[in-house]
Formats: structure tokens, sequence, C-alpha cells
């Protein structure tokens, strides 16, 4: 231990600070390196002088991200590479980094020694728990520069940030439709599928995604807070109200290309349509009698009912 002590005392001395003049390492953590972890050549510890001074003198000339080794750098540059030589031996999914598919592989692990100390809810890697805890915060650190939206996570900010770019590269492969991030067009495609699993509590209707059900259910909710401006009729959803409001609107974009008659909405052209058709899907209750809309039903019902 003295020979070591003796030799770390000599490259840090004066004669040697030409090759550390840069780095500010305090007393301590140099008696931390002669103690605890001994270096047997000069090189090696002029190498991690700026990880003790948080020196980062390795930038990345893709994203300008810093690093305190050499190595470190290499690592991460595999992120801005197409390369992933990882592969997982569950699902297939390739990684970039060793260490990325290591901690992938808790996905799908049962063991969830990780707990959130707000809500329970259990997690296989630790890292996972950390950003999970950002839910419970009140701290949205990123902000969108277009809108000023902030969110918690970087990562939500940059899937954010596709929704004000015209970029979508993610298209259906049933209907065309394209979308800027794969997981709305994985929802997306639940559309096309006859699975439905979430089923309305108060009605019985089923729905393939579970956020349509959340938004169903506002229908059977006697809250309305969405009210328009120009009637004051209130409105459950945001998108009831929108849809509306093209009613005192001199815009109408949908035209009949039998009649040339105009719409303000597509879903009233669409029942329009009906009129040119010779199919007649709605049937009187009472009489059997068939009609090409709903509302001559309803129409029809009244002298039933005198």
């Amino acid at each position: 231990v003295d020979q070591t002590e003796e030799r770390h005392a000599e490259i840090y001395s004066p004669n040697h600070r030409s090759q550390t003049e840069d780095i500010d390492l305090k007393c301590t953590s140099y008696k931390h390196f002669v103690y605890k972890k001994p270096f047997s050549n000069k090189s090696y510890l002029s190498r991690q002088l700026p990880v003790l001074s948080n020196k980062k003198l390795f930038k990345c000339s893709v994203c300008n991200k810093s690093f305190s080794r050499k190595l470190n750098l290499n690592t991460h540059l595999l992120v801005h590479s197409n390369e992933k030589h990882f592969k997982c031996s569950v699902c297939n999914m390739l990684f970039s980094q060793r260490s990325t598919l290591k901690r992938h592989l808790c996905v799908h692990s049962n063991d969830k020694h990780f707990k959130c100390s707000v809500c329970n809810k259990s997690f296989s890697p630790k890292s996972t728990l950390n950003t999970h805890l950002l839910v419970h915060s009140n701290e949205k650190h990123f902000k969108c520069s277009v809108c000023n939206k902030s969110f918690s996570w970087k990562s939500s900010l940059n899937n954010h940030l596709l929704v004000h770019s015209n970029e979508k590269h993610f298209k259906c492969s049933v209907c065309n439709k394209s979308f800027s991030r794969k997981s709305n067009l994985n929802r997306h495609l639940l559309v096309h599928s006859n699975e439905k699993h979430f089923k309305c509590s108060v009605c019985n209707k089923s729905f393939s995604l579970k956020s349509t059900l959340n938004t169903h259910l506002l229908v059977h909710s006697n809250e309305k807070h969405f009210k328009c401006s120009v009637c004051n009729k209130s409105f459950s959803l945001k998108s009831t109200l929108n849809t509306h409001l093209l009613v005192h609107s001199n815009e109408k974009h949908f035209k009949c290309s039998v009649c040339n008659k105009s719409f303000s909405l597509k879903s009233t052209l669409k029942r329009h349509l009906y009129v040119h058709s010779n199919e007649k899907h709605f049937k009187c209750s009472v009489c059997n009698k068939s009609f090409s809309q709903k509302s001559y039903v309803n129409t029809h019902l009244l002298r039933h009912n005198d």
C-alpha cells in the first residue's frame, strides 16, 4: 500500500500536473482512489480523473450529450446506430446495447421487487419505478416548444412532438390510414378487429379500446361540461360540441355525389345517401314498414300513437 501511495503521489505531483491541469481533484477523492481502489499504472489513474472531477470531456457528435469516459461515449453511440446485435430470447426484440437488453428481460419476468410507496404498484426494473414515480409528482420539466404543453418525461415530450409533425410513417394495412406513432397504429388496428373486450356496464355495448369505453361512459352521465357559445346547449363530450358547432357554421364541405346537396357533417351526408338508395334498414316495430332513415321511422311511429 505504501508503494502504491508513493506512486500515486508521484503521479499527482506538480511535475506531472501538465497531464491533469484541467482537472480539479479534491484530496478526499484522491485518497479514495489510494486506499479503496489502487491502480497499477499511471495511465489508468489518469483515465479515472475526469470521473472523479465530474468533468465530461467526451461529447457525442450527434446529440451533444457528454460523458466522463470514452468507453461510455462509444457505448452511447450505438443508440444512434441501426446495428442491434443483442436479441431477446423471449420475444426476439433487438437492442443496440447489452445493458438495454438486460433491462428489457425484466419485462418477461414475474419478479417485481420494486414497489411504489404511493400506490403500491410493483415493477421489475428499478428504473421503471423511478419513471413511474413522476406520475405522482406535479413536476413537469419537459415543455413543448410549439404549444407549451408540459410533460413529466422526456419520452412523452418526444412522442407528443410527433403530433406537430406531418410525418406519418405508420400506415394501416387495412384502410391505409397513416399515423405518426406506432402505438396509435396498434390501437387503430383494433378497430378492424372483431375483438371487443371492453363492455359498458350500463348498456352492455362493447368496444375494442378502453379509451373509447371511457369516452362512451360519459354518455350515461348527467355531467355536461361542454357548452355551446352560440345556443348554450351542453354536451358531455368535447368532440360532440365541436361537431355541433358546425351546425352554426355556413361551411358545408360534404357534398352529395347524386344531387349535390351539401352538409356540414359527414354523418348527415351518410344518412342522406340512404334517400338515393333502395336499401331500407330501419323498420317500424309496430307494422314492420321499412324506411331508409331512422328519422323517418320516428316520424312514422307518431301515427301509431294517434
